[in-house]
């Protein structure tokens, strides 16, 4: 049900911090008219953990009014609390959304036991769910015979794989039947060989037109097409996480003219060095 590309979108701030939400639609209307799947708010790359609950639901509610029924709505409504978990997700069900994101618990690293009744439990609200490998940020990995066992659950419908092993994919999808996205651009595309169906992506809020003829030649079988594509832009992929995601992203979509470059403390902006290899990156590709 998820298959295609998706976009991890940024949450654009004003000059005083505050959610900006009219720049927030220029730039949901920017994705999906240059053939976006879907639209992924309040995760890492919207920097939810410096949103509070009222600013996070907002955003929610703003992205489906937003994208009204033109791409799916995948919210990120994950905590390392099951409770905090249980409460988001239960109020972006109500606010209409397609799926949620649930992160791995982090901080206080549970057991596999603990994933799977943490996980099971969001799912039991009847939302589907895609579970979020991550476990850089997480410090824990959902093993795949945990994934095995949620995807038994009917509304466990897919896992996205953000920890850098491709091989991941193909144990994932011999151990249970499930969808597989991607989490990282520049591995998109093997993943995709290897039988994921997807991605979830932060280039895309740069590039979505590409991202999205990338991902959707692949599921076509055009392997050589999306080849080529995967090889030109891989520099930009890459770029996107010079420094802690997303602030490259924030800094990229300044230089086009599509929104401010503002974080929340502790983000703040890129040293101008690694400013100037994004920019290059940025102009080698007539992006500026």
């Amino acid at each position: 049900m998820l298959k295609g590309a998706h976009t991890a979108i940024i949450t654009p701030f004003n000059a005083d911090e505050s959610v900006d939400y009219g720049k927030l639609r220029e730039l949901i209307d920017f994705q999906i008219e240059n053939g976006i799947d879907g639209i992924v708010p309040v995760g890492t790359t919207g920097e939810s953990p410096t949103l509070n609950t009222q600013e996070h639901m907002k955003v929610i509610e703003q992205t489906v009014h937003l994208v009204n029924g033109r791409a799916k709505v995948i919210a990120g409504t994950g905590a390392n609390s099951t409770a905090e978990a249980l409460e988001l997700t239960a109020q972006a069900k109500d606010l209409g959304i397609d799926a949620t994101l649930q992160v791995t618990p982090y901080y206080n690293k549970p057991n596999q036991e603990g994933l799977y009744r943490h996980f099971s439990a969001v799912a039991d609200l009847g939302v589907p769910v895609v579970l979020y490998n991550v476990p850089g940020r997480s410090s824990r990995e959902i093993a795949i015979e945990t994934v095995a066992r949620l995807a038994k659950h009917p509304k466990v419908v897919a896992v996205k794989e953000a920890g850098g092993d491709v091989a991941r994919v193909k144990q994932t999808l011999d151990a249970c039947s499930i969808e597989v996205l991607s989490g990282d651009d520049g591995l998109a595309l093997p993943m995709m060989r290897d039988g994921a169906t997807g991605l979830i992506s932060v280039a895309s809020n740069v590039v979505p037109g590409v991202v999205a003829t990338l991902v959707h030649t692949a599921l076509d079988g055009q392997w050589n097409a999306a080849q080529l594509l995967h090889d030109r832009y891989l520099p930009l992929f890459d770029a996107m996480f010079v420094d802690t995601n997303p602030i490259p992203v924030k800094a990229a979509l300044a230089m086009m003219g599509k929104t401010k470059e503002v974080y929340r403390l502790p983000l703040c902006s890129m040293e101008d060095a690694l400013k100037e290899e994004l920019k290059k990156v940025m102009t080698d590709l007539e992006l500026l």
